[in-house]
């Protein structure tokens, strides 16, 4: 009893700066009692779970009216970065939680739909048999979007974040990255004849422009283009007194894209028990980029019903029909096929629209500035890329009600689609006229019964409940791709019509995974006040080596809510504490190998000569291999004061070990590489969610939300030898997963300086003799990818039937290279290359290196020149065009009025809303000069540092009216 009194009152003590405290139960310790999904389904009260979760409800995402719902995420939840490409409507968006994991994986958390697995694939062909998917730097892939954009927005309940291992552990190692869930809407009883109605009309421009000067037209060295020179930089003459126009090429060529979309949705409760919702939704996207077009359908059907004596039988059938078509998506990379640079790098003093007509049609004569340039007019109209894809994501789930404290079910599930995209290129260019087509089907089946036991007061105050798992998962991607670049009859596109057999490309893939699992979650419960959850689960997959087929995974978390222990020892309430909790978790979590990574296999084909040749892959696999792990802990704090102001604290920490790998070796061997388990790297942080109703009355009401999430990367070993491990490289920008650096370390070429500390011009440029800078031999440190921090601030204000919110998120840290700028600033355009709109010669602080010592530097030099030497290469010095990717933005403003339903009292009309969302509003700070550090090359690599002559990001208006009947 002594030890009680005691322990109460120390616990009253540190909650006497929250608040004074009383002897009555009149105000309730805890009304965080709130029922939310966790992993498979199962529901649970917030109070008992010992992990990290954030929920964004659905009508959120519908309110943010992005095309591809992952952007919708962006400074939603804490700890969590959306990736994004930038190459027009549609493109790849992915989802990083709390820092990269693996060195080789995708890094994305699981997509789960109604207890559905949902392929979250970024958009490009399929990998093949181990080799990365195509980033090359001059033609990469196209970006056809990732799977999470297929999903309709308007069709989504809840979306909840599992971050931490012990939230996501009952996945296994298809959860290590975290997982999300997704609930989508069932049918509700409501006023009228449930049926809802939606339109949006919106519209689009660019949102930044690179800086660029306004000073100097075409030419070189001062002087204009010789008439019938093919110079199209700018380096000629002033425009200040002369009469030249200067024109804006990027608003000129791109348009003012449009966006339609139609929603019909029909939801009711059908009997007792039973209850049907469906929706059609339709999407088209015509985007600023000329002749490039983005569609979507959806439609969805959903039944749940209880049945059976005393309502024992539960019972959920959905199916999810989604098309999705691509029209001339713009192509990256610094090849032909990207028409962006031929409008971004164009002389001010030429208009082009002067080159735009008669190039609208196929098969006509490109004209250009230059006599082996492409017009971009016809780039667009006669380069043409179309990609449909049709998929399907089906459940079914039955339970059975034993009694009070005992329940079975069984779901199944599957995520089907096939993607079908051809490419032509028409004659009248320098571009070949060739044809690619391809064809890309995929299926997941997943079977999961389970057997539920939850009773309170089994043994005194004591309560528990046990779930125990059978899964089995079955996936297949299989893709046959052609291209030719040479055709027999031109402009006819076939498979059998080439000229030349050795220009033909074939490729076939065909990967096939298993995973079978049983698992188990168990949760012991003291009077309601204190939680226990362990779990466990073994997993059996067709990719690893019998040997070590079998791989075992566990968590362990609890909580306690402190305010609620309080009152039930001693009737404590406590007047500014309404709700306190503790929590903490462990977990070992991985990412699994993905198929035919095991064992060497050759590949046939014939030489010229018609003889029988096998290659085989240049890596060396290893049987022995095995899956990775995560071992993740984290405690944190769930606080509420005056039940209006919540407070979510997170500490965590993730330990990945035993990394998959490419290791390099000695060539001699026969292979470039071998793979192997090896390597760490360890990420912590900590999380910040607030929310609170500064204030709150009937008619007003001013919320706001705020999320912060700090990083720390650290790569801890490679194998411990090597030191750097390759992540990507393009041209002589490489990045790295490097021992004692965070992750994404970027690599690359530096001015060439002073390095003795002893002299006298310690840090100074060496240029070369004619008083131009140099670069490294070597490639060094340059900075890393990785973000310190992000945030998230979110106000709404509801005045009556009136209601205005804004986003304001942001990235601190990190760091990324610009191509673009590295192209500008070598054709004259960059900002820099005007400092003032001047170009006045310069002498260099800088020493000449000769003789064994160094000499100050006297030569003059011009603006063309200095910038020549500095971009000379594809890319460049490195160093000049490292940028931080730091910024924060004003992301999104929405305005919505709900007519008063007392002007519907006589009509069919049940409710009405109107609305206006503005995304991309205002970039507020960012050193990027111009540059979106949102744009991203290589969206399905995981080297996200690196900006390629990306399209401009867009600004969008959208007006939406909503109806309820």
């Amino acid at each position: 009893m002594k030890k009680t009194i005691f322990k109460v009152g120390l616990l009253q003590s540190l909650f006497f700066f929250s608040g004074l405290y009383a002897q009555t139960d009149s105000t309730k310790a805890s009304k965080i009692d709130e029922v939310v999904v966790t992993a498979y389904g199962v529901k649970k009260e917030k109070k008992a779970l010992g992990y990290s979760f954030q929920d964004v409800k659905g009508q959120t995402l519908v309110d943010a009216k992005e095309n591809n719902v992952t952007n919708a995420l962006v400074g939603k939840v804490a700890g969590l970065q959306v990736i994004k490409a930038g190459f027009g409507p549609g493109s790849s968006s992915k989802i990083n939680l709390r820092g990269f994991n693996s060195f080789t994986g995708d890094n994305q958390p699981l997509i789960v739909v109604d207890g559905v697995p949902l392929s979250n694939n970024l958009g490009s062909k399929v990998k093949q048999n181990g080799k990365d998917s195509n980033n090359d730097f001059w033609n990469p892939d196209l970006d056809m979007g990732n799977g999470l954009s297929d999903i309709n927005p308007d069709d989504i309940e809840s979306l909840s974040v599992l971050k931490g291992g012990a939230a996501s552990a009952l996945y296994g190692s298809r959860g290590g990255n975290g997982v999300i869930l997704i609930t989508t809407k069932t049918g509700k009883r409501r006023g009228g004849l449930g049926i809802t109605y939606s339109t949006s009309l919106g519209f689009e421009n660019i949102f930044m422009k690179p800086d660029l000067q306004h000073s100097f037209a075409q030419g070189s060295n001062g002087l204009p283009n010789l008439q019938g020179g093919d110079n199209t930089t700018s380096w000629g003459p002033a425009f200040e007194g002369s009469n030249m126009t200067v024109h804006d090429n990027l608003k000129n060529f791109f348009k003012t894209g449009t966006t339609a979309q139609h929603t019909l949705s029909f939801q009711e409760s059908i009997g007792e028990g039973s209850s049907l919702y469906t929706s059609a939704n339709y999407l088209n996207s015509n985007s600023q980029i000329p002749n490039s077009k983005y569609e979507r359908f959806n439609f969805m059907a959903k039944m749940n019903s209880n049945f059976g004596a005393n309502k024992r039988w539960t019972t959920e059938v959905k199916a999810q029909y989604m098309s999705v078509k691509g029209t001339n998506r713009p192509s990256a990379g610094q090849g032909d096929a990207n028409y962006y640079p031929r409008i971004l790098l164009m002389p001010q003093n030429i208009d082009v629209r002067d080159y735009r007509e008669g190039q609208m049609q196929n098969e006509v004569m490109s004209r250009w500035i230059t006599s082996n340039g492409v017009n971009p007019y016809w780039t667009a109209y006669n380069a043409l890329n179309a990609d449909k894809k049709d998929r399907f994501l089906l459940n079914g789930y039955l339970k059975y009600q034993f009694n009070n404290w005992l329940s079975a079910d069984v779901r199944l599930g599957t995520d089907f689609y096939s993607l079908n995209n051809d490419a032509r290129v028409w004659t009248g260019s320098g571009r070949n006229n060739s044809y690619s087509t391809g064809q890309q089907k995929f299926y997941e089946n997943n079977y999961i019964i389970s057997l539920n036991a939850k009773k309170d007061n089994i043994i005194g105050k004591w309560g528990g409940s046990l779930s125990v798992y059978g899964q089995m998962m079955e996936s297949r991607d299989k893709a046959l791709y052609f291209s030719t670049q040479n055709l027999i009859l031109a402009n006819v596109f076939s498979t059998s019509n080439t000229s030349d057999l050795a220009s033909v490309t074939t490729t076939e893939v065909d990967m096939w995974k298993k995973i079978n699992s049983v698992f188990a979650a168990a949760e012991i419960n003291y009077d309601g006040y204190w939680f226990l959850n362990v779990t466990a689960r073994n997993d059996w997959s067709s990719t690893l080596n019998i040997n070590n087929r079998s791989y075992f995974y566990s968590s362990v978390s609890t909580s306690l809510v402190l305010t609620d222990m309080l009152k039930k020892l001693n009737g404590t309430t406590l007047n500014a504490l309404t709700f306190a909790k503790l929590r903490a978790a462990y977990a070992v979590t991985g990412n699994s190998l993905p198929p035919q990574q095991l064992y060497n296999t050759y590949t046939a084909s014939t030489d010229p000569s018609g003889h029988i040749v096998l290659t085989r892959n240049k890596i060396l696999f290893n049987s022995n291999l095995h899956a990775e792990k995560l071992k993740s802990f984290e405690v944190g704090a769930d606080m509420k004061f005056f039940d209006r102001v919540s407070l979510d604290v997170s500490y965590f920490s993730n330990n990945a070990t035993e990394q998959l790998i490419d290791l390099p070796i000695n060539p001699l061997s026969g292979y470039e590489k071998k793979k192997i388990n090896s390597g760490g790297l360890h990420n912590k942080g900590f999380e910040f969610v607030l929310n609170t109703d500064i204030f709150k009355k009937e008619s007003f009401v001013w919320n706001v939300n705020v999320n912060f999430s700090t990083l720390k990367s650290n790569i801890d070993k490679i194998d411990g030898i090597v030191s750097k491990y390759p992540l990507s490289g393009f041209d002589n920008v490489a990045f790295f997963a490097e021992v004692g650096k965070p992750y994404g370390a970027i690599y690359g070429t530096k001015f060439l300086r002073v390095e003795d500390t002893s002299s006298p011009h310690y840090g100074k440029l060496i240029v070369d003799q004619n008083g131009l800078p140099r670069a490294t031999s070597d490639q060094y440190y340059l900075g890393d990818q990785t973000p310190r921090a992000l945030f998230g601030f979110t106000n709404s204000f509801v005045y009556k039937n009136i209601g205005l919110s804004f986003l304001i998120d942001g990235r601190i840290g990190g760091k990324f290279f610009s191509a673009t700028q590295a192209a500008l600033q070598a054709n004259g355009l960059a900002a820099d290359t005007a400092p003032g709109g001047k170009r006045d010669n310069m002498i260099l602080d800088a020493v000449v290196e000769g003789n064994g010592g160094y000499t100050a530097n006297t030569k003059e030099i011009t603006q063309q020149d200095y910038w020549g030497a500095v971009t000379s290469g594809n890319l460049g010095i490195t160093e000049q065009n490292i940028y931080d990717a730091t910024n924060i933005r004003l992301r999104n403003i929405q305005l919505t009025y709900n007519f008063p339903k007392s002007i519907f009292q006589k009509l069919a009309l049940q409710s009405a809303k109107v609305a206006f969302t503005a995304n991309n509003v205002w970039m507020i700070y960012s050193k990027a000069k111009g540059i979106d550090p949102e744009s991203v090359f290589a969206i399905n690599s995981n080297a996200t540092g690196f900006e390629n002559l990306a399209f401009p990001t867009s600004r969008s208006y959208l007006f939406t009216i909503t109806l309820g009947f």
